[in-house]
């Protein structure tokens, strides 16, 4: 069977938990099509670049599919149907990531670089001097 990643956006108004049931009544129409959700990962309210239909956050959710193409279509119908649901992309893909996504993995930005994360200052002084030192 095709193998799909597929990104929900979900209203900030609704709670995660809600969230939640929205993506088991999602896997439950791939399961009468015949399909299967092999991965499911909550990645949290974030913020979105740009307001959609007046919401400024979203509930972001990985689905990685194991489904025949009319499984997916039955339910991105459905899903278009839902006023929870903001937007939502279905990418075909010829292997399943395994393990955490890229959002999901801590990175530690800070150790990398020098002066934290903003990284050195010009002039090499740090910002609790507000002037270079005087010369004479």
């Amino acid at each position: 069977m095709p193998l799909y990643e597929h990104i929900v956006l979900a209203r900030q108004d609704v709670s995660a938990q809600q969230v939640e049931e929205l993506t088991n009544n999602l896997a439950e129409v791939l399961a009468q099509g015949g399909g299967k959700v092999t991965k499911n990962e909550y990645w949290g309210l974030k913020s979105l670049s740009y307001r959609i239909k007046k919401n400024r956050k979203a509930h972001y959710t990985l689905l990685n599919i194991d489904a025949p193409a009319a499984a997916v279509a039955e339910m991105e119908r459905q899903m278009r149907i839902n006023e929870d649901i903001l937007r939502f992309l279905t990418v075909r893909v010829d292997e399943l990531e395994e393990g955490p996504s890229a959002m999901m993995q801590k990175r530690d930005r800070d150790d990398d670089r020098p002066g934290g994360d903003r990284g050195g200052r010009p002039g090499g002084f740090d910002r609790g001097d507000r002037r270079p030192p005087r010369r004479f």
